[in-house]
């Protein structure tokens, strides 16, 4: 299978979706590998390093979309790269379509298959794909805050560890799942005050059995939510509802309600945003002002560590890239229920409940559809 690697042209995004190690595994089990050329620039990654793992470089976007079967990315694709869209094309990469009605239905009308990176379950139910960038996103969470926190860049004046006789940051963290269990790890190894909320028990318990107290846990509901938000100088808000638009849990009243110079980091707007008052920003531009509370609201907040982010991508995305490079989808998903999960897209059909209602478009279930 030929396999094609483009430049990300999303704004300040600099990762890449193969390593050239990645590269070298995929041309020893016999697949072509197309690497668009500079598409590893972002992240330390040349053209020679490609090469030399065995990729063929190509000079374009048209050349590597309209070559290749399989089409690798890190990042959804954007409006001048919905021509490249066309049947018969496998497109794996980060998709965040209850977020994206015009991909949504580009995809729709380009008959391609779309695999969603964020939907694909492993077999204990978890998101395997989607992991290391939430955990990259959420340990980065609480430096971003910290920094935005200073007053030069309109925070309140607050240093996340306190010193001594002065009170730390208190930080607020909605959500507990993998992007909220490393943003309260990476706090409370700050020396911020660390409040974690969680509508399930289960990840609150695994929180305090290892941290014994040291990050408050609580369950969240309104009333709690609204009493901890109120008093914070950092909320994280991390929440997710696989393939579904975030829930927006933290109302404008509650951002009101902050005090001026507070923090938002919202890591779930990628998925639209768990915040009423959160609008997608970039790392261009991070930061803006809502009610007196500093914003921060990146869409690709991985996107600044692209060395780091290219890595822990591969490390995780090839072993799927294997099994579709080497047995196409249809075999591939029927081997494999839980990369079945992450098809959103196929043949004009959307198979994903979450993007469906979230679109209000009609929902296909992948059995019914005839698989090519």
């Amino acid at each position: 299978m030929r396999v094609g690697v483009p430049v990300e042209i999303k704004a300040d995004e600099y990762r890449v979706a193969i390593t050239p190690a990645g590269v070298r595994e995929l041309t020893l089990q016999g697949h072509e590998v197309l690497v668009q050329s500079g598409a590893g620039n972002g992240s330390a990654l040349s053209d020679e390093d490609y090469a030399a793992s065995g990729a063929k470089l190509v000079g374009t976007a048209e050349e590597t979309w309209g070559e290749a079967d399989l089409i690798l990315k890190v990042k959804e694709p954007l409006e001048p790269e919905f021509g490249h869209l066309r049947s018969g094309l496998t497109l794996f990469t980060f998709l965040h379509l209850a977020a994206a009605r015009p991909l949504t239905e580009a995809l729709v009308d380009s008959g391609c298959t779309a695999i969603a990176y964020e939907t694909v379950r492993g077999h204990d139910g978890g998101l395997p794909l989607l992991a290391p960038m939430s955990e990259i996103a959420g340990r980065m969470a609480p430096q971003v805050g910290a920094s935005e926190l200073e007053r030069p860049r309109g925070g309140r004046g607050v240093l996340m560890g306190g010193v001594s006789g002065v009170a730390p940051a208190h930080v607020v963290i909605v959500g507990a799942g993998t992007s909220g269990r490393n943003a309260a790890w990476i706090a409370a190894g700050m020396e911020a005050r660390v409040t974690i909320l969680d509508l399930d028990v289960d990840k609150l318990r695994f929180i305090d059995s290892v941290h014994k107290g040291r990050i408050t846990t609580l369950a969240s509901n309104r009333l709690t939510l609204e009493e901890q938000v109120v008093h914070a100088d950092l909320v994280i808000g991390a929440v997710l509802v696989p393939g579904a638009r975030a829930p927006q849990v933290i109302t404008e009243a509650m951002v009101f309600s902050m005090r001026p110079g507070s923090v938002l980091v919202d890591i779930s707007i990628d998925q639209g945003g768990c915040a009423e008052t959160s609008t997608v920003t970039s790392h261009h531009d991070p930061t803006y002002l809502k009610h007196g509370v500093v914003h921060y609201a990146v869409g690709n907040m991985p996107g600044a560590v692209p060395r780091t982010s290219t890595y822990a991508l591969t490390n995780v995305t090839l072993p799927y890239v294997g099994r579709l490079a080497r047995a196409g989808v249809k075999e591939a998903v029927q081997r494999d229920p839980a990369l079945a999960e992450g098809i959103n897209v196929i043949d004009g059909a959307v198979t994903n409940a979450g993007v469906a209602r979230a679109h209000g478009l009609r929902l296909r279930q992948l059995a019914d559809i005839r698989l090519g």
